[in-house]
């Protein structure tokens, strides 16, 4: 059962999209992390599984193999037992003879007791090593799996901080078309436009005021001239 559910989950670990668990993750570096320690924390379980069944088969195998001893002992014995009675029937020795081959069937009962213990061994240790086969295989590829997490971390881990940095940059574009600075300049255009001329105006009004003072100043010259000659002629 224990071998089952580890099966079970490196086939869950095995099957897991890891470019979708990137995409829902806050921080795919920490996710990146935390996924090489539950591959390495899974494989250590599927480890621990595979020695188990190891160990149980092997168990089974030395069982098998002093079962087999053992009928192969019995099957010696039952051979001697019945040889001996054989004999002692040629000797006349009939009652020796059925005693002799009393314990000759006795012996190939054990034989074919331990024989079929061996049937029984036989079975377990063919489920076992199929079981043994799929939890190294099953181990094998958790080990490439997470040989390729680890040597694509540092990619992957650079790919979602450049996405990151794209986006801030686009979402920074984005708010400065949407804070159009050029009409504000425009406004202070505007205004700039107008302070230049209000100062040309103020530029012409001074010059029509000194045309004005010149213009009188000229007045009163021509007068005194023109004073000056009349007194000139009533003085001849």
């Amino acid at each position: 059962m224990a071998q089952t559910t580890i099966l079970g989950r490196v086939g869950q670990l095995l099957r897991a999209n890891i470019n979708a668990l990137l995409d829902g993750a806050e921080d795919p570096e920490k996710m990146l992390d935390q996924l090489v320690r539950d591959f390495t924390n899974n494989m250590s379980e599927a480890e621990d599984a595979v020695a188990q069944t190891i160990g149980n088969l092997r168990m089974v195998e030395d069982d098998a193999k002093e079962a087999r001893a053992a009928a192969d002992d019995w099957g010696g014995k039952a051979a001697a037992a019945s040889k001996k009675a054989d004999e002692l029937r040629l000797a006349g020795d009939a009652a020796g003879a059925d005693k002799f081959d009393n314990l000759a069937k006795l012996a190939l009962s054990r034989q074919i007791s331990f024989e079929n213990q061996c049937k029984t061994f036989d079975t377990q240790i063919a489920q076992q090593t199929v079981l043994v086969d799929q939890l190294k295989d099953g181990l094998n590829k958790m080990r490439i799996r997470r040989d390729e997490l680890i040597q694509k971390r540092d990619e992957l881990v650079a790919r979602a901080k450049m996405a990151k940095a794209q986006t801030q940059v686009q979402q920074t574009l984005k708010n400065v078309s949407v804070m159009d600075p050029t009409s504000e300049l425009s406004q202070y255009e505007e205004r700039v436009r107008r302070q230049e001329a209000l100062a040309r105006g103020m530029a012409e009004v001074n010059a029509n005021s000194l045309d004005e003072q010149f213009s009188a100043l000229q007045g009163e010259e021509d007068s005194a001239e023109v004073e000056a000659r009349l007194a000139a002629l009533k003085a001849k």
